[in-house]
């Protein structure tokens, strides 16, 4: 793993950190793939049960580095758009794509800036808690691209499409407030990490199979048919029934204990 991203596991909570302070966390390729490893990491890791994601220093991300640029000579690599197996996202889009695709709820953290790379990044997590004065852009139109960190799967349940399109094509600046009334962050906390790592923990001590089971079932579900979506919760639901934890979770219920869960 690079050293422009740090990885702590504490009591099956893991803590991904974008360490790059000095450059406000901007994405530059070495980050890129590190988001990317990180992911992977974690999925393979069964002991995880949460996911806290934030940035060193003052600001969570700035967005992307300008430094890909000038390497890559206004020019990527074609190979570099295709998807890495067997991820249906390339390298890029990985970097926020990865953390739907992890089993294991994902909190993101924000202070100060998540523009452009940044804010898509954040949006790959299933909760965005931010600071009072924390500030967000898509802001992909400054250098005459598009937003295509994977945004196109992560923002179209949460953001009305006429919204996108205009924070999209102005590029502007929301303040916390904002974003909170448009859905780009899910509560506004004076001590966002603090409220990250309480929420990662509470979620840790629950059964790992019916939070994970919660996860597949949100991101999968709201897109599906009624025959399918029902059908989806039947199948959650019976490979719960049948394990482990859920026995585990109704016995200490009843004897009045915590839980000791299996990974």
């Amino acid at each position: 793993m690079s050293d422009v991203l740090t990885i702590s596991v504490d009591a099956h909570v893991a803590t991904v950190m974008l360490n790059r302070p000095d450059k406000h966390n901007a994405i530059d390729l070495d980050m890129f793939s590190a988001l990317g490893e990180a992911g992977e990491e974690l999925k393979a890791n069964r002991s995880v049960r949460a996911v806290v994601l934030a940035g060193a220093g003052d600001n969570f991300c700035s967005g992307i580095d300008t430094s890909v640029f000038e390497q890559s000579g206004g020019a990527i690599d074609p190979s570099m758009m295709a998807p890495v197996a067997p991820s249906p996202a390339n390298v890029f889009q990985r970097a926020a794509y990865v953390w739907r695709e992890l089993n294991s709820p994902v909190i993101c953290a924000i202070n100060g800036v998540a523009f452009g790379g940044g804010l898509q990044i954040a949006l790959g997590a299933d909760l965005r808690f931010a600071s009072p004065g924390s500030r967000f852009s898509i802001m992909e139109i400054k250098w005459g691209l598009i937003p295509d960190l994977a945004i196109s799967t992560t923002l179209r349940d949460i953001v009305p499409l006429d919204k996108v399109k205009e924070l999209a094509w102005s590029g502007r600046i929301v303040d916390a407030r904002e974003a909170l009334e448009l859905g780009l962050v899910t509560a506004i906390h004076d001590d966002p990490l603090g409220a990250a790592a309480e929420m990662a923990q509470a979620i840790a001590g629950r059964s790992p199979d019916a939070i994970r089971g919660i996860k597949t079932l949100c991101n999968r579900a709201w897109r599906l048919s009624d025959a399918q979506a029902l059908a989806l919760e039947a199948e959650i639901q019976s490979a719960i029934l049948r394990s482990p934890n859920q026995a585990e979770a109704v016995r200490a219920v009843l004897e009045r204990r915590e839980p000791r869960f299996q990974d």
